[in-house]
C-alpha cells in the first residue's frame, strides 16, 4: 500500500495518494493505484491496443464525474493514442493503455473505471468478441442475471460456442463470447440482438431486450447494443465507482450456478480479486485467444427453435 502523499510510481509522478476516494470504506487514491499496479499482469492483455474512455472521479465516488473520450492534451508524449470515428463525422484520438506506466498515469487522473471498445486498433471495425450486459431492474438483482446468464450459456453450448462470465462490478453480470476471427460489428450486433429478442419472446416475465428503462422493473435487460463500433463496456478487472471498491471480476460458470443455488450474490472487492488471480490466474484469458466463427443468423434461428 502506498503510504506517502506524493511519490513516483512506475516512472510516473502521482499525487494526493492519501485522498479518500471511497468514503464508506476509507479506500484511498493510493490504494486505487496500488490495486491497478498489482492486477496489471492480468488486466493489461485485455487493454492492449483498445481505445479507452476515461471515467474520472477527481473527488472520489461521491463527487462529480465525467467521461473523457478524447485523450487529454496534457498527456505525456510517450502515451499511445488511436483514432476512432465519430458518429457525426471526423474522429477522436483515444488513449491506449498498453503498459503499467500508462495505467498508473490514468489512475493518477482518478480514472477509476476503465471502459474499452470491443475492437483493437487498428482494426476498428473488427470486434474480437460478442458481449451481453445483463442489467437487473429492481427488485431484480444479480441472481436473476445469473439465471439469464445460464440460459445464454446453454444457447451458446448448443451452437458449439464457448462463453465466459464476469460480474459487472455493479449490479449485473456480463457474458462474453470470444471470436477473434474475421467479423464486423454489423454481424455481431444483428446476432446479439436476435439472441436478446428471442430470450425476451420466450421469457417475457424475466427478460427485456428493449432499451427503455421503464420496461426493466423486476426483469433483466439483455443489452445487445454494446456490440457497436461507438460503444464502450467496462473492462474486466476494472474498479467500479460504488460505495465499496468492487471490481468487474471473471467468474466460472460453476460459480454462477452455485451463486444461484445458494442465493448468494457474486460480488468482489480489490483484495478478493487479487487473491483470486493469485490462485486461479486470469479466468478471462481465453476471451483473448479462443477463435470461434460467428454462426449465421439462420443457424442461430434453428438453435433457438423449440
Amino acid at each position: 500500500m502506498l503510504k506517502t502523499e506524493s511519490m513516483e510510481m512506475e516512472g510516473v509522478e502521482v499525487s494526493n495518494v492519501d485522498k479518500v476516494f471511497y468514503p464508506k470504506t476509507g479506500f484511498t487514491k493510493g490504494q486505487v493505484i496500488d490495486y491497478y499496479v498489482k492486477v496489471a499482469p492480468y488486466l493489461l492483455p485485455h487493454l492492449k491496443n483498445r481505445p479507452i474512455t476515461l471515467k474520472r472521479y477527481p473527488n472520489g465516488v461521491e463527487g462529480m464525474f465525467f467521461y473523457e473520450k478524447r485523450c487529454p492534451s496534457h498527456r505525456p508524449k510517450w502515451l499511445k493514442t488511436t483514432k476512432v470515428p465519430k458518429l457525426e463525422g471526423g474522429d477522436i484520438d483515444y488513449c491506449v493503455i498498453n503498459d503499467v506506466k500508462a495505467l498508473v498515469w490514468a489512475a493518477n487522473l482518478a480514472d477509476l473505471e476503465l471502459h474499452t471498445f470491443l475492437h483493437r486498433a487498428p482494426d476498428i471495425e473488427k470486434p474480437t468478441s460478442l458481449a451481453f450486459d445483463l442489467d437487473p431492474g429492481p427488485p431484480a438483482d444479480i441472481l436473476l442475471c445469473c439465471e439469464v446468464g445460464l440460459w445464454l450459456k446453454a444457447l451458446f453450448d448448443k451452437l458449439g460456442l464457448q462463453s465466459f462470465a464476469k460480474t459487472s462490478g455493479s449490479k449485473g453480470l456480463q457474458v462474453y463470447v470470444p471470436l477473434n476471427t474475421s467479423v464486423n460489428y454489423d454481424q455481431t450486433k444483428a446476432f446479439a440482438r436476435t439472441v436478446a429478442e428471442t430470450l425476451e419472446m420466450h421469457s417475457p416475465e424475466t427478460v427485456v431486450a428493449k432499451m427503455e428503462k421503464k420496461l426493466r422493473k423486476g426483469k433483466v435487460m439483455v443489452d445487445w447494443s454494446q456490440n457497436d463500433i461507438h460503444k464502450t463496456t467496462v473492462n474486466v478487472y476494472s474498479l467500479r465507482a460504488k460505495e465499496h471498491p468492487t471490481v468487474s471480476t471473471p467468474v466460472t460458470w460453476e460459480e454462477v450456478q452455485k451463486a444461484l443455488k445458494k442465493r448468494k450474490p457474486l460480488r468482489f472487492e480489490t483484495n478478493e480479486v487479487l487473491q483470486r488471480v493469485k490462485k486461479h490466474g486470469d479466468l478471462f484469458a481465453p476471451v483473448l485467444t479462443v477463435k470461434q466463427k460467428l454462426p449465421s443468423l439462420e443457424k442461430l434461428g434453428a438453435s433457438l427453435s423449440p
